[in-house]
């Protein structure tokens, strides 16, 4: 019988094609493929983690709906429950980390770095594509910075954090929603009359 040879397989992003070319000039609205990251799902009673935070460098003490940390993020999203993201890392490699933090403590942590991927959308006009597929009022005195949430936006599920700087957004979402999301996002820029999309 002859011998087979491995074959390697490399992920690729569903955004590859289109938000890879996007431009980053500053406009009015500007959308782009973010990093890799390593992505979990973190359920535990906050009451049991006290003393551990920052677990592997994660801050678990925010509150509910906000966003916490810049290269190694965490975003609550109810009374037990926390997206940790990490840009460029590996998540085999940080899944242990967090994981010996936590030690014997009751928790569920799931490695959910291939499902979702997530878009940066920018510039003085992201509030307004924004509130066109979303009932949420994503202007500053209602979701400032530091804020994160999840909700639904054009039909889609989504995880929306609002990051530090001049109206710039990240969007978490499942991978076969990348591509639906990203025209959703450049289209109502287009029927808006916003520039750079």
């Amino acid at each position: 019988m002859p011998e087979m040879s491995a074959t390697q397989l490399h992920r690729t992003s569903v955004l590859e094609a289109s938000a890879e070319a996007a431009t980053r000039s500053e406009s009015e609205f500007d959308i782009a493929k973010a990093k890799p990251a390593a992505r979990f799902s973190l359920r535990i009673n906050p009451e049991l983690v006290g003393g551990k935070s920052p677990v592997a460098g994660f801050d678990l003490q925010q509150p509910i709906n906000r966003l916490a940390g810049t290269d190694k993020m965490s975003m609550r999203l109810g009374p037990d429950e926390w997206l940790l993201v990490a840009d460029e890392q590996d998540p085999a490699e940080l899944f242990h980390d967090v994981q010996q933090a936590i030690g014997d403590t009751h928790h569920s942590l799931v490695d959910i770095s291939h499902r979702n991927i997530a878009l940066v959308l920018s510039g003085p006009c992201t509030t307004d594509v924004l509130n066109t597929g979303c009932a949420l009022d994503f202007h500053a005195s209602a979701f400032p910075e530091g804020m994160a949430t999840r909700t639904v936006f054009a039909k889609a599920e989504v995880i929306i954090a609002r990051l530090p700087g001049e109206s710039t957004y990240r969007i978490e979402c499942w991978r076969s929603f990348g591509r639906y999301l990203e025209a959703f996002f450049r289209n109502s820029a287009r029927l808006n009359g916003i520039g750079g999309a």
